[in-house]
Formats: C-alpha cells, structure tokens, sequence
C-alpha cells in the first residue's frame, strides 16, 4: 500500500529544503545529474548557475529534467547511526531565463547577497523548473521506524 500524502505536504517538504539533484540530459543523449541549490516560489523552483555551465546549455537544449530532494533522517542523540536520507523525486520542464525575466524577490533569496557586482550578475542566468506528473517520495512523512517497510514509506501524489 502506498503512503496517502497531500501535495501541500510535500510541497512543504522540498520549501523546507534548498539542495537537490538535478538530472538532465546531453545533447549526445547522455544522463547527467548535478547537485543545485534552489528556492521555491509559486510553485516552482528556481536555480541560479553560470550562463556557461553545462547545465544551462544541456536545459537550453532538452528541457526534461528531473530533481531528487533528499531529505537528512538522523536519530536524536544518535548521530553516529546511518540513517537513509528520505527523498522526493518528480519530473519537470525547465527553462533558462534572463535576469529580467525572474521576480526580484526571488533572485534576492536565491543569490542570498553573494552574487553581488554587474559583471558576475551578468555572467549568470536563471533556471525555472515546472514540476509535472507526479510526486513520488520515501520516507516523507512517516517515522524512522516505517521507513524499514517500503510498503509503507513509499508515497505518490499529482504535483498539481
């Protein structure tokens, strides 16, 4: 049986959160998967990157993608146990925008005030990641203890 979440759940999950993996493919049709910092605004999530990293030009190209948040279980007072980290997964449409084109509160909480001067703002760019389908997740929402049983930890819920 799966898990019954609400997307408001775990949409509240991947807010609390701000890394996750990025998977993409290459124009040769290549997987590729890079870890991201993001924010989430409306809904959808947005990553900052350099105009010439290979993301940006892999998304330009193919914009499929898919992000993994995962999600650090640990055992209070315990830290020394290892814990799998619990995980949400969806598929998405990504594009890459302009600066212009992103709300300026969104690039205030994404660049966090690092990305400062002109020039570096210049020389970076934007992804918008639209999440589609379906949310699926491990772990979220469930104790320690339940996420021993697939069973029980696994969940699916339309992103919409």
């Amino acid at each position: 049986m799966t898990l019954q979440l609400t997307a408001d759940q775990v949409w509240q999950e991947i807010e609390a959160n701000l890394f996750a993996v990025l998977g993409m493919v290459t124009p040769a049709g290549e997987a590729r998967t890079v870890g991201i910092v993001y924010v989430v605004d409306d809904h959808k999530l947005y990553i900052g990157t350099d105009k010439a990293a290979w993301k940006a030009k892999h998304i330009a190209r193919n914009p499929h993608i898919s992000i993994t948040v995962p999600i650090a279980k640990r055992i209070p007072l315990l830290p020394w146990i290892k814990i799998p980290a619990a995980t949400i997964t969806f598929s998405g449409v990504a594009h890459v925008l302009e600066h212009h084109e992103v709300k300026a509160d969104v690039l205030k909480r994404l660049y966090r005030g690092v990305v400062k001067d002109e020039e570096a703002l210049a020389a970076s760019c934007v992804i918008e990641v639209t999440p589609q389908g379906d949310f699926i997740t491990y772990g979220v929402g469930v104790s320690l203890m339940q996420m021993r049983f697939p069973d029980k930890a696994r969940g699916r819920v339309a992103v919409g």
